[in-house]
């Protein structure tokens, strides 16, 4: 189990998705600035961050979870209304950005 942030494994889904950080960054509600600290394990993640990073990026909670360096049982304590909305605001900021990709 990693115990860091896997920044490698993270990116790497992004570029698969023509995605960038900040995207990222705002489906989790954080700031570029705050993504930032958490790949270099300076800031903890919350549960609803890490639901929305694995819905962005379409792989499993507990992998995105254990590529964040947490313990799957913190990404699973989002109760499951707040895990529905997350994946929801995940899918409307992908969408987004694939939209100004297309359009800019």
């Amino acid at each position: 189990m990693a115990l860091f942030f896997d920044q490698s494994w993270y990116d790497a889904r992004l570029a698969e998705r023509g995605l960038s950080r900040t995207v990222l960054a705002a489906v989790a509600g954080m700031t570029t600035e705050e993504l930032a600290l958490a790949y270099k394990d300076q800031r903890e993640l919350t549960a609803a961050q890490i639901a929305a990073f694995a819905e962005l990026l379409g792989v499993p909670l507990a992998e995105a979870a254990r590529r964040a360096g947490v313990g799957v049982h913190a990404a699973a304590e989002v109760p499951p209304l707040e895990r529905r909305v997350a994946v929801l605001e995940a899918r409307v900021t992908a969408l987004e950005a694939l939209i100004a990709r297309l359009t800019g």
